[in-house]
């Protein structure tokens, strides 16, 4: 229920916007959170590389930066392989999809399993070698500004839920909150 209601609104917001209902290219990426005492031994895990003991939200955007599809895991879950359940579910519901933007985590056979298996173009956006300090990538940045809105969710800071089920739920409900945000707002004169 929760997640038709989250779909119809993205289809309003993106036609106010201007946008066709249904989005042709997106964004994957993956967030490190830390989980509750709540949280099971069996969906939880430690991520070496964030050095977050906790779960890990695997999410596509579309270009506007609102939900394709989530997918919460333990921490230790791997991108790759993550992105390939993710990838077939969003494929699945959004027909017109054929270009996801990804970063270098995102690299090795899963561009291969996209194209053959999904028919979609999987581009990796890559930092440059001469780049220090913090650097806007293009594309990459709509789905940081994504996890950025959930932390704007008291309750989506830390991970407080049994199931990886609810989790992605209350992830749904906070977009919700955005979508009717952006619905009601006033267009400029």
């Amino acid at each position: 229920m929760t997640v038709e209601f989250h779909e119809r609104l993205r289809g309003k917001v993106r036609e106010k916007a201007g946008r066709d209902p249904e989005p042709t290219a997106g964004v994957i990426d993956s967030q490190s959170v830390k989980a509750d005492a709540v949280v099971g031994a069996d969906s939880r895990g430690f991520d070496g590389g964030k050095l977050i003991n906790g779960r890990k939200r695997h999410a596509v955007v579309d270009t506007l930066g609102l939900l394709l599809g989530v997918m919460v895991t333990a921490a230790d879950t791997g991108d790759r392989s993550a992105a390939r359940v993710l990838l077939e579910q969003v494929t699945d519901v959004h027909h017109r999809l054929e270009l996801i933007w990804a970063d270098g985590g995102y690299t090795g056979s899963l561009v291969a399993h996209c194209l053959t298996t999904l028919a979609l173009v999987l581009a990796i956006v890559k930092r440059s070698d001469n780049m220090r300090g913090f650097v806007v990538l293009p594309k990459r940045w709509i789905v940081e500004r994504f996890f950025a809105h959930l932390m704007r969710s008291r309750r989506l800071v830390r991970d407080f839920e049994r199931r990886t089920a609810s989790a992605e739920a209350m992830i749904y409900w906070s977009m919700t909150l955005l979508m009717t945000r952006r619905l009601a707002r006033r267009r400029p004169a």
